[in-house]
């Protein structure tokens, strides 16, 4: 049960916890993704051992001399502190949180952490390219819930700046940001698609990959449209749109770069680490979309305390005494 109520410094702490999370997670993407591209996803063949060691952090003497060894064990051993820095935080937010939603959402992202481990697990016992694509894609859904978790114990949020009424204008950009987070993960399934073996750059995946770049590139200019016309006087959604934006323009260069890079096949140990950087940075600068474009559609869903149903509103009257201004 949560406690009744949070000082000042708890929301601060937790905030920093969260932000710190997400970092972490940032890290796992990566680390992960150098996996995929250097081909190191079964340089251990079992699980939850390594080698058949259960030795953590030193199954194999040396193993992080090795590139392969680096790189995958490497991956379970940020993975296990991502686990860890979850739980803690789960329990931390069911404890602490005056809001009944979101610990259940605490909840949520402790299981789903759970699940992504034993998909990762399960990857490398049954030898499964398909349960690779499922765990890179259920990965950028664990990393946004840990971003919207991060942004509900921000200031700005819990203090309700930035709601937009409901009007004409505000009906239209809740349905171009739905829509516009909705895309950038369906980009990102495509992409896991494409990076996994098995899949490679033959077939229509290259093709909807590509065309989905541009449908993106005009939903995230369309919500910018948006803001920009319509909420200039809302800082927090102008803000997340240049933002989103911004993010969007490098993600395009980024895969338009890995894609002409792959064509041309890279040569040499400097075409390979070219290669193995552009793609990598095209994995996180596409998580960082994605928790941008969730952001911003949460943001846009907000009504003014008065428009909210009063069965709601008078069920969150003890909530928000609990959470100071």
């Amino acid at each position: 049960m949560a406690s009744p109520s949070s000082s000042p410094s708890e929301w601060t702490w937790r905030r920093r916890f969260s932000a710190a999370t997400v970092l972490t997670t940032v890290v796992l993407l990566s680390w992960g993704a150098v996996v995929t591209s250097i081909g190191a996803g079964m340089a251990f063949p079992d699980w939850p051992t390594s080698l058949g060691s259960y030795n953590l952090l030193n199954p194999v003497e040396g193993w992080w001399n090795v590139p392969a060894y680096l790189a995958e064990h490497g991956h379970r051993l940020v993975a296990s502190l991502v686990g860890m820095l979850t739980v803690v935080l789960g329990a931390w937010t069911w404890w602490k949180d005056p809001r009944a939603w979101m610990r259940k959402l605490a909840l949520g992202a402790v299981a789903l952490v759970i699940f992504q481990g034993l998909l990762g697990g399960l990857r490398v016992l049954w030898v499964s390219l398909n349960l690779a694509m499922i765990h890179a894609s259920v990965a950028q859904l664990f990393f946004a819930t840990l971003v919207a978790m991060t942004l509900f114990v921000s200031n700005t949020w819990r203090s309700r700046r930035g709601t937009v009424p409901s009007t004409a204008a505000a009906d239209r950009l809740r349905r171009w940001t739905y829509a516009t987070a909705l895309l950038v993960y369906v980009q990102i399934v495509l992409g896991a698609m494409l990076r996994h073996p098995g899949a490679g750059m033959s077939g229509g995946y290259t093709a909807l990959h590509v065309t989905g770049a541009f449908v993106v590139v005009g939903a995230v200019l369309g919500v910018f449209t948006l803001v920009e016309k319509h909420f200039e006087d809302v800082p927090v959604l102008r803000y997340t749109a240049w933002v989103l934006t911004g993010a969007m323009g490098l993600q395009f260069a980024l895969g338009l770069a890995s894609l002409l890079l792959t064509l041309y096949e890279p040569a040499g140990q400097g075409g390979v680490v070219a290669y193995v950087v552009l793609t990598v940075a095209h994995l996180v600068v596409g998580a960082a979309l994605f928790g941008a474009s969730v952001v911003m559609a949460l943001f846009a869903s907000r009504r003014p305390p008065a428009e909210a149903p009063r069965h709601r509103r008078e069920a969150a009257k003890p909530e928000l005494a609990a959470v100071e201004p």
